[in-house]
């Protein structure tokens, strides 16, 4: 693939090469369902990034400001992938901090499974009174 190829990239095949998403299928699915933003606006799987733009990018808990540095339409090693783009510190420091409290549990209340029967009488009790 010669230098002409990659100038031309579809945004959706960008990621996919990028490693963010496992299959295109997945990225295009990610993209039309408003998880990738360019600029702070949603953005269609044909788009063609260019070098400089800023993407937001949501994948599971994370979400990630990235800035283009390269264009690629061949998905390569881990490595090479990591050299098409970088990544915002103040991105990097929220995913970090989010991964935090994760860790902690603060972002979601854990149990030890379904309330018991006298449990759900005091639930019942509780919103009744209140």
């Amino acid at each position: 693939m010669n230098e002409k190829d990659d100038e031309k990239v579809r945004l959706d095949k960008w990621l996919w090469a990028a490693r963010f998403y496992k299959t295109r299928a997945l990225a295009k699915e990610a993209i039309e369902g408003g998880k990738v933003h360019c600029r702070g606006e949603r953005c269609k799987p044909s788009k063609e990034p260019k070098i400089g733009e800023e993407l937001t990018i949501r994948t599971g808990f994370d979400e990630r400001t990235v800035v283009i540095r390269a264009l690629s339409a061949v998905r390569r090693g881990a490595p090479e992938a990591q050299l098409l783009y970088e990544e915002t510190a103040e991105s990097q420091a929220r995913r970090e901090e989010a991964a935090a409290l994760r860790k902690a549990g603060a972002l979601g209340l854990e149990t030890a499974g379904r309330p018991s029967k006298k449990q759900r009488r005091q639930l019942f009790q509780f919103r009744q009174d209140h």
